[in-house]
């Protein structure tokens, strides 16, 4: 039977929304992030897979773009300022330990490799930035908010949040420029930006609260979201990075109404989310992994220990005894959406093995991570008893 283009496109859409929704259920029933099963299908239906979908990539790239935006709109929901300055103050040696720790491996292993310095500079965020949603769901699940350990947790999480608003412009403009002068002029002309939206976003959090406020939440939807997408845009404009300028907006709106908006966006961004992963999937050849499967396994032990070592050291400045920061270190190890958004942003400019490698870097630790908490439990309870 032949079918027209538009009834082609709707039920390929159609299946691959069905079959991310099939993938999520799954992934929950066996208590694991659905990130490493998104990758997986969008590697199974793109080039080189096992059946290729062919519905225009103009989609999945614009709800890949729109997936970064919210995931990032909503980190920043979590924070107000009064929590950076808190946070910068309180937890700034701990979180220089940590982006040390873990981005240092990443550096090396794209040296090694011969990648160049945009892809060494890539693969420290990729290797140092844990994964805020991964995390959070797990601690929940586990019933461990109220642990001792948790605000040290939280707390480098947040300075990893807030070491992206600045790492981001700073690899979107060495990824966009040439090299030389040209890149070390745009990466300051990024971080003056970003200063001046920072300052914005501290200073008339509470215009932009009443601007976006209404009682109905189909306006306040659709006023957040132009905004969004607005600041954003402006952001990618002036590279510093449309996820930044997202980030930032979040972090602008007053708690006062962020929870409303929360639960408001949280579908939104649970779909486009998922639309991003496939979409990383489908513009990574699978028949590249095997290549890098083996160089990607190596740093994703020593990625397991050395967030083991931030959650040590965290735990041990918040007075936090042994078996508490075992959970700590343990916590800490899945990595997810930042990495593949910052493998995202690079993969076009530097080596063509950066995007496999990262793709399987995430797969293996994005399945370690919420099973690491209990596999470490027990060392954990031995050491208390």
């Amino acid at each position: 039977m032949h079918l027209d283009h538009t009834a082609r496109l709707l039920l390929e859409l159609g299946a691959v929304l069905l079959g991310l929704g099939v993938l999520g259920r799954l992934a929950g029933r066996f208590g694991l992030s659905p990130v490493p099963l998104y990758l997986i299908a969008g590697l199974a239906f793109g080039t080189g897979g096992v059946l290729q979908v062919e519905a225009p990539e103009s989609f999945f790239s614009t709800g890949a773009e729109i997936g970064v935006i919210l995931l990032l709109l909503m980190i920043g929901l979590e924070y107000t300022p009064e929590d950076l300055i808190d946070n910068l103050r309180t937890q700034a040696p701990v979180g220089v330990v940590d982006l040390a720790l873990n981005g240092l491996p990443g550096v090396l292993f794209a040296l090694v490799m011969g990648w160049g310095t945009t892809a060494a500079v890539a693969m420290f965020g990729i290797t140092a930035i844990s994964s805020s949603g991964i995390i959070s769901k797990v601690l929940s699940d586990m019933g461990r908010l109220g642990n001792r350990e948790t605000p040290a947790i939280l707390g480098i999480l947040v300075l990893e949040d807030l070491a992206m608003a600045v790492y981001l412009p700073i690899i979107t403009s060495l990824a966009a420029a040439s090299g030389g002068l040209s890149a070390l002029w745009s990466v300051l002309i990024a971080l003056a930006v970003l200063a001046i939206v920072l300052f914005g976003a501290l200073r008339f959090g509470a215009v932009v609260t009443r601007f976006v406020a209404s009682r109905s939440n189909e306006v306040l939807l659709l006023r957040l979201l132009g905004l969004a997408l607005l600041v954003a845009g402006l952001a990618e404009a002036a590279h510093v990075s449309a996820a930044v300028g997202a980030f930032l907006l979040g972090i602008a709106l007053s708690a006062d109404v962020a929870e409303r908006i929360h639960s408001i966006l949280e579908p939104l961004r649970d779909i486009f989310a998922a639309v991003f992963f496939v979409f990383f999937g489908l513009s990574t050849d699978p028949s590249q992994l095997p290549a890098v499967i083996l160089p990607a396994a190596l740093l994703a032990v020593v990625g397991v220990g050395t967030k083991f070592g931030s959650g040590w050291v965290a735990g041990r400045r918040a007075g936090v005894g042994r078996p508490g920061r075992i959970r700590a270190g343990a916590a800490l190890v899945a990595r997810g959406e930042f990495s593949i958004i910052i493998a995202g942003l690079v993969a076009t400019s530097v080596t063509a093995e950066l995007a496999p490698t990262a793709a399987a870097y995430v797969l293996v630790l994005a399945v370690l991570g919420p099973l690491a908490p209990r596999l470490a439990e027990p060392l954990a309870r031995r050491l208390a008893r």
